[in-house]
Order: C-alpha cells, then structure tokens, then sequence
C-alpha cells in the first residue's frame, strides 16, 4: 500500500513538473507573439528622416530612441529569463529520467546476472563459439571479476584483449591478471 501511494506521488509530481513547463513554454510562446524586432540602425533611420521632414525634434527623436531601446532591453532580458527558466527545467526533467533509466538498466543486469552466469556454463560446456561472458559491456567491475572464475586462461585472454582495446577498466585487467598468475 505505501508503495502504491509513493508511485502516485510521483505520478503527480511528473504531473505537476509537466504543467508547470508546458506553462512555462505558453507563457515564453506569447511573450515571443507580442514582441517586434526592430533594429535600432533602423529605428534611427526612421526617427531622423522624420525629424529632417520636420515631423519632431532632434530631442523627441533621441527621447523616443532611448525609451524604445530601454523596454526593448527589458523585454529582451524578460524573454531570455523566461528561456533560461524553461531550459533549467528541461534540463532537471531530463536528469530525471536519466536516473531513472540507468537505475533501470542496474537493476535488469542485475535480475539477469546468475541466468546468464548460468548460460554461459552451458554454452562453454556444450562448446558453443562467442565471447566468453554474456552481456560484457552491461555488467560492473565486481560481477564481471565474479564471473572470471570459472573461464579458462584462454578465455581469460579473450577477455583481457577485450578490456584493453574498449574501456580498459584497471580493475577488470588486474583481475583478469590475477587469475592468470593463479592457473
């Protein structure tokens, strides 16, 4: 029963993770609908031909550009706050479910690790050709040091030139070495 109530908060929580970015991107959506870009190069040339057609002064000119320029800032910065807000939350939910996945994909290596510790016996005794531990690349230093000690040196070989031309993990070759010393 507590497990079920903990799956539901966190069933409402992604609930409530989501609304907030959809929110978040609404609310960035309108805000990029109600803004205009207009460069102020451009905005220069528009207010000087209007005060050489003597529409206004030099000085309402300058005040119009310098009041433009000063919200358009703002709504700049506002804007760009709203993207580093919703990016920050992309970046949380994407972290989430990263850490999810990998608990995931520990804990299916970790169900599937004495079956096929189990089939790899079989397939060495039966002769069957391939790599002589089932699911290498999945499995952690500790299970594969587990699963070294019924391979033959061949096999432990194998595994060695393996280890050094992918990850080279130091504790995968000092075990594989130790078990070459012993036999």
């Amino acid at each position: 029963m507590a497990t079920a109530k903990g799956q539901g908060k966190r069933k409402n929580s992604r609930s409530a993770d989501s609304s907030r970015a959809e929110q978040s991107v609404q609310a960035f959506r309108d805000a990029l609908e109600k803004s205009v870009t207009i460069s102020r190069d451009r905005l220069q040339d528009v207010l000087d031909d209007a005060v050489r057609r003597g529409r206004m002064t030099r000085s309402d000119a300058d005040e119009i550009v310098g009041r433009l320029i000063t919200r358009g800032r703002d709504q700049a910065d506002d804007l760009i706050s709203q993207l580093e807000r919703l990016l920050a939350q992309l970046r949380q939910a994407r972290q989430h479910v990263e850490t999810r996945a990998e608990r995931a994909r520990k804990k299916a290596v970790k169900a599937a690790e004495r079956p096929l510790a189990g089939a790899d016996r079989v397939r060495r005794a039966a002769r069957v050709p391939g790599f002589p531990i089932t699911a290498y690349d999945d499995l952690s230093v500790r299970q594969i040091d587990r699963r070294l000690q019924e391979l033959s040196r061949a096999e432990l070989r194998r595994v060695r030139d393996y280890e050094r031309e992918n990850k080279s993990r130091k504790g995968v070759l000092r075990a594989v070495d130790r078990k070459l010393d012993k036999n």
